[in-house]
């Protein structure tokens, strides 16, 4: 569950993530120099992991406090991992 703050700040950065997705679309679309449309390909990157940041922090703080109490804790830490593990494979 994503609580209030934690989901308006998700939806701020997604919000901003959109913005910056069409604005490479445009800039496609207009055959920008292709170091611009890398470097907004970059700060998209940067926005995501933004993104990354708030969600895991938000899961943290809910979901795995609350399987460390109830004895499911190192089934969350398992699921975290294993995702980790995934992207850097």
């Amino acid at each position: 569950m994503v609580h209030k703050h934690a989901k308006q700040t998700a939806s701020h950065r997604i919000k901003i993530l959109q913005g910056q997705l069409r604005g490479i679309e445009r800039m496609l679309n207009e055959n920008a120099y292709c170091v611009d449309i890398l470097t907004q390909s970059i700060a998209i990157q940067r926005s995501l992991r933004s993104l990354d940041v708030v969600l895991l922090k938000q899961h943290l703080e809910t979901c795995v406090r609350e399987g460390m109490k109830s004895g499911k804790g190192q089934k969350y830490i398992n699921e975290l991992l294993q995702l980790y593990k995934d992207t850097i494979s």
